[in-house]
């Protein structure tokens, strides 16, 4: 296609039945990570995050509330929203189900269903998880202490016996199956594409998309006595937010198929199985990626409601710093496992990785270059081969990390950029520049500049993993507003000789915990 590259992202729209907390908050700033580095690097790009309005739990928590469904899930779909502003994302689009465009999104997918035969009027009689609104096998109950029935997540699950239409997901088994063989990086990371290959080879039963015994969801067309299942309902939103059901639109054909849906490890099921079903059904392309990251525990303890441990967002920004919990959120754990957080380790990683490595480089070459060369970027000198070296480890890095983004490898593309910090300290201390003012001055302007230019490629690429702190950086490096996107990489835009710097100013400081730890 002509034109720049495009690239669409979502996340998965978030439940309006609680708070938003660190799970949300992780899960969205991973897809902000890849929507800002993609838009630097000249791709046009879609991000889409937003609200899950419909469904029996949301009826249950707006009844439990005292609200009309529709006040309640205005209330609670404001606090994401606000969520997402606080966290400095990047989103293009924020979707709620309970829009006109989402309900004629819906209703039309329904009607292609229909009409190629997939979708089907029976009854349903069997196990229901309200909590998250999925239908459990018998196969996959255990029995709580207190003999009541639990699904897999450990919600307990209500008996339900209802007219349902029905979508014939039996007969899509060997068709997904073909599909996870041709499109081999459909499911990631693989641990979870091995999940779902074996559940799909167990055997596919049909999947009952319709309830009547409660009103608040889309109805189906045709039928006002059945709601659409909320997860039928709540998938379509992926093209809801390309403008669908116009597929001739400008929007759809540009963004269509999604390139990557992010999702936690426990709705990959929905995603990596249902929804490919449900498009190929309808004769509509499947996305190209869903991938699904772990879980996060508190200190070492499951996260839950009822234990107390929740962990909120805005608490941590307000005690750490905005671009300090997003780079530990993405640094601290393999991008795919589950993840512990603790105080100590936000600590710990703040101060070493950032104050410590990436915060003292740029805070000690700009104070040299402040104190002996005027204020101004230095000249640049004849350059060594370790100059050469170093600022040709700062040009490849663009190509690193573009790699381990395009897998949703989010630690080992910081691990890239890490290690040119590393490399860049390392020869501070071996080039001594305090030294070279007294014996060599030239030589001494020669590494500052090598370092500022190497500091400039840092920040350039580390904007979308903390675009604040390293907006600041570029300003004490005084790159202009139109040369920070990756084709500002390279000496083709190094820093100009003489161009006059702002006093620096330290951006990462150094953080202490409840222990003292940090103090030093």
């Amino acid at each position: 296609m002509d034109g720049p590259q495009r690239y669409y992202v979502t996340t998965p729209i978030y439940y309006v039945n609680d708070a938003p907390h660190i799970g949300h908050a992780y899960t969205t700033l991973a897809c902000d990570v890849l929507a800002r580095f993609k838009r630097l690097d000249g791709y046009d790009v879609k991000f889409l995050t937003g609200t899950d309005e419909h469904g029996q739990k949301v009826e249950k928590s707006a009844a439990a509330a005292d609200m009309d469904p529709k006040a309640f899930t205005d209330k609670i779909s404001r606090n994401f929203r606000d969520l997402a502003d606080f966290m400095n994302f990047s989103h293009d689009d924020f979707i709620r189900t309970t829009e006109k465009r989402h309900l004629a999104a819906c209703q039309d997918i329904w009607r292609r269903l229909q009409e190629r035969g997939h979708i089907y009027l029976g009854s349903y009689a069997g196990w229901y998880d309200v909590r998250d609104e999925a239908f459990v096998p018998e196969s996959e109950l255990t029995v709580g202490p207190d003999g009541k029935k639990l699904a897999p997540s450990g919600a307990e699950v209500e008996w339900v016996e209802e007219p349902s239409y029905f979508f014939r997901l039996s007969a899509w088994q060997e068709p997904l199956l073909d599909f996870y063989q041709k499109n081999p990086d459909f499911i990631l990371p693989r641990t979870r594409r091995n999940e779902v290959l074996s559940f799909v080879k167990g055997g596919l039963q049909d999947l009952s998309v319709s309830r009547t015994s409660f009103r608040w969801g889309i109805p189906v067309p045709g039928d006002d006595a059945h709601i659409m299942y909320v997860w039928l309902d709540a998938l379509t939103n992926y093209i809801t937010g390309v403008g669908y059901p116009d597929t001739e639109s400008p929007e759809y054909g540009t963004y269509w198929p999604a390139d990557l849906h992010m999702v936690g490890k426990d709705i990959l099921r929905f995603h990596a199985v249902y929804w490919p079903a449900f498009l190929m059904a309808a004769d509509l392309e499947p996305p190209r990626r869903v991938f699904a990251h772990g879980w996060w525990t508190n200190e070492g303890e499951k996260i839950s409601k009822s234990v107390g441990n929740i962990i909120d967002p805005r608490e941590l920004v307000e005690k750490y710093g905005l671009d300090q919990v997003r780079y530990f959120l993405l640094r601290e754990v393999p991008f795919g496992n589950d993840g512990d957080f603790s105080h100590r380790a936000m600590v710990h990683r703040t101060n070493g990785d950032l104050a410590n490595d990436f915060g003292n480089l740029a805070q000690r070459v700009l104070s040299m270059i402040a104190k002996n060369c005027g204020g101004a970027v230095p000249r640049a000198g004849s350059p060594t081969g370790d100059d050469d070296t170093l600022l040709a480890a700062a040009h490849d890095m663009h190509a690193g990390v573009a790699k381990c983004l395009d897998i949703q490898a989010f630690h080992e593309a910081l691990d890239v950029l890490w290690g040119v910090v590393r490399a860049a300290n390392a020869y501070v201390d071996h080039q001594a520049p305090w030294v070279l003012r007294k014996s060599d001055p030239d030589r001494m302007e020669t590494v500052l500049y090598t370092l500022a230019e190497v500091i400039r490629h840092l920040a350039l690429l580390a904007q979308p993993f903390m675009p604040g702190a390293c907006e600041r950086m570029l300003d004490q490096l005084a790159v202009t507003r139109d040369h920070r996107t990756f084709a500002c990489l390279g000496s083709g835009n190094a820093l100009v000789p003489g161009t006059t710097l702002p006093k620096p100013v330290g951006i990462f400081p150094r953080l202490v915990d409840e222990t003292g730890e940090g103090a030093s």
